[in-house]
């Protein structure tokens, strides 16, 4: 599985601190620290059919995520969604479209790992891309040796840009010829894949690793929200490995791929039995959400 290039995003206008520039010409300094260290918060966001899915809630992980690295001088919210909107008007997007938004601590005044040397604010970029979601229907996984960070090292709460983790982690899927990487905890208990969240179920019943080592992730908080409303019942729980290869049915979620259900673990098909009461139920409703519940654009 590997993203397609899609040609009309050949045009993008892309926002970086107030200025839209084409995509060819959109940078920032090499002084950022975006580039110095990784150093910067993100989050990807989805727009269906005129309206942005969760924007409230990125926008709130994004605060808290700044805050928890202690950025000076972060933007506004209010300025953010301004920007958001703005930069999705000059592109002329309204639906099929996934939004990578980062904010970093800024530009260094010299190249340093001291924060003390970021004296000129954040730096925000909005890069809008016309992008369905990325995976096929079913994906395989398998499980990787690299361990999820812990609260101990870096916690995961903080969506920040340092992705070296999970990235060693799909490079070892890459060569396994796996979809993703599925990551495990300091104990061995699943945590989340290597860009998802996981799930599975089991006589009805749908199960989630606590987000301790993992992102505890919008698309799969707005999953619990569905099993409440569907009266499914939903638990977080310390999983397995034996948990998820024995699984009636097992799926992921994420913004920049939403639902999606795995086939295959390690080598081990899934056997997706009762799909049609659990997993099919969730995604019908999902479906329904994003198309209703999102942040109408003000174009």
């Amino acid at each position: 599985m590997l993203q397609q290039y899609d040609s009309r995003n050949d045009n993008l206008l892309i926002y970086i601190n107030g200025k839209l520039y084409p995509r060819a010409e959109a940078r920032v300094s090499v002084f950022d620290s975006v580039v110095q260290g990784g150093d910067a918060v993100w989050e990807g966001l989805r727009v269906y059919d005129g309206r942005i899915f969760c924007l409230d809630r990125h926008l709130q992980r994004l605060r808290d995520s700044a805050h928890a690295l202690a950025f000076a001088q972060v933007p506004e919210m209010e300025e953010v969604r301004q920007a958001l909107f703005d930069t999705l008007r000059a592109n002329r997007m309204r639906d099929g479209v996934h939004i990578r938004l980062t904010l970093t601590r800024g530009e260094k005044i010299t190249s340093g790992m001291d924060p003390r040397l970021n004296q000129s604010g954040c730096t925000l970029i909005i890069l809008p891309e016309w992008k369905p979601p990325v995976y096929p229907e079913a994906i395989s996984l398998v499980t990787t040796s690299v361990r999820r960070n812990s609260p101990a090292h870096l916690d995961s709460k903080i969506h920040h840009n340092n992705l070296l983790n999970n990235i060693l982690a799909k490079i070892e899927a890459n060569v396994a010829g796996a979809d993703a990487g599925l990551m495990l905890d300091a104990d061995g208990f699943v945590s989340e894949a290597n860009g998802v969240n996981v799930f599975c179920t089991r006589q009805g019943v749908v199960y989630t690793p606590y987000a301790d080592a993992c992102l505890p992730g919008i698309t799969r908080g707005v999953v619990l929200e569905i099993c409440a409303d569907l009266e499914i019942p939903a638990f977080e729980k310390r999983l397995s490995l034996t948990e998820f290869y024995t699984a009636d049915e097992v799926f992921a979620t994420g913004t920049m791929g939403e639902i999606t259900r795995v086939g295959m673990i390690d080598g081990r098909s899934v056997r997706n039995r009762g799909q049609s009461a659990v997993l099919q139920r969730i995604r019908a409703r999902f479906g329904e959400w994003t198309r209703h519940k999102g942040t109408p654009l003000p174009f």
